[in-house]
């Protein structure tokens, strides 16, 4: 009886130590707080020299824009954030095929896997079936996750070049579907391949405002809200856009440069992390090599799985608490 008692909770933690893994490292949230703030400051960056000389804006155009702008991002920020994190969303975000039952087959293929691989190793049928389905649910979450927050890395980092091209266009009187033609031919991917997706949508008939929003899901940064209510804004009530589309780049410009400065200041916290992580099952694995003997018990005594799962918890409850210590957000 004690020992299927044990043997339950070591299943139990093993689901929850991988399940809770794969979640943790899938994706992070954006902060929709700081975009508010970035919103602010690009639309208002006109007003700070009237500010600074103590006079009073010119027209209350500006301010009128800059809290419809405000209030746009209000009201969509609860519906796009329930939208992009599905699994149709996380894989456009990857830009895999969206295909949901393709990517659910594949899990239940990992889980199959894991779990054979566990019962061949000699472990109980129940250890198996949490194992292997804990890793069929979180690890291919945690892979998606990895390909989206590459993609959209490299995304961001070549935007401030399309608001550029953009901004030159729209002042040498490009209109503004033309300029953003140029950065769908001009441009590598990933940015080339979302500007020409926004440019057939809107060609075939679809609205300005529908095609941004289908951009953003593919695409949930900061950068790619805020450039798509400029324009549905602009398209509306007019404004110099190639005024707020600058503005915007910098940031942009600004934020990376703050990003990788953060970067190089926490190196020596990060390489830390990586050593004292990697020393518990370095170890373990060469007492394993060397004095087989010496940690059989610990993989054949029902006590031992206990002790295993237990630690391998508190390594990742570590491992977690220094990546949120060291990962800083711009």
């Amino acid at each position: 009886m004690a020992a299927t008692i044990i043997t339950v909770l070591a299943a139990l933690l093993g689901f929850l130590l991988i399940a809770g893994l794969g979640l943790v490292l899938s994706g992070p949230a954006s902060g929709q707080a700081r975009t508010l703030k970035r919103a602010q400051a690009i639309v208002g960056g006109r007003d700070a020299p009237a500010a600074r000389t103590g006079r009073r804006p010119a027209a209350s155009a500006q301010d009128s824009r800059r809290r419809q702008i405000l209030k746009t991002l209000r009201e969509q920020e609860k519906q796009q954030k329930k939208a992009t994190l599905t699994v149709a969303a996380k894989l456009q975000q990857a830009g895999l095929p969206d295909n949901v039952r393709g990517f659910w087959i594949i899990c239940g293929i990992v889980g199959l896997v894991v779990m054979g691989v566990v019962m061949l190793l000699g472990q109980k049928p129940l250890i198996g079936l949490g194992l292997g389905f804990a890793a069929g649910f979180g690890l291919p979450r945690w892979v998606l996750g990895f390909l989206g927050a590459r993609r959209t890395k490299k995304f961001t980092e070549a935007f401030p070049d399309g608001m550029d091209i953009i901004t030159r266009g729209i002042r040498s009187g490009l209109p503004v579907h033309d300029s953003l033609r140029v950065i769908s031919q001009e441009t590598s991917e990933p940015l080339a391949g979302e500007f020409k997706r926004l440019v057939e949508a809107i060609g075939m008939g679809v609205s300005v405002d529908q095609a941004l929003e289908k951009m953003y899901a593919r695409m949930p940064t900061p950068e790619v809200r805020f450039f798509s209510i400029v324009l549905a804004i602009q398209a509306k009530t007019g404004g110099n856009l190639a005024e707020a589309l600058g503005n915007l780049s910098s940031v942009i410009r600004a934020r990376k440069l703050m990003r990788e400065k953060i970067k190089a200041m926490s190196g020596e916290a990060v390489a830390s992390a990586i050593i004292i992580g990697s020393l518990p099952p370095g170890v373990v694995g060469l007492i394993s090599v060397t004095s087989p003997a010496y940690m059989r018990p610990m993989f054949e005594d029902p006590r031992g799985h206990v002790m295993l799962m237990v630690g391998a918890f508190w390594m990742c409850l570590g491992i977690f608490t220094m990546r949120k210590m060291i990962n800083f957000r711009i």
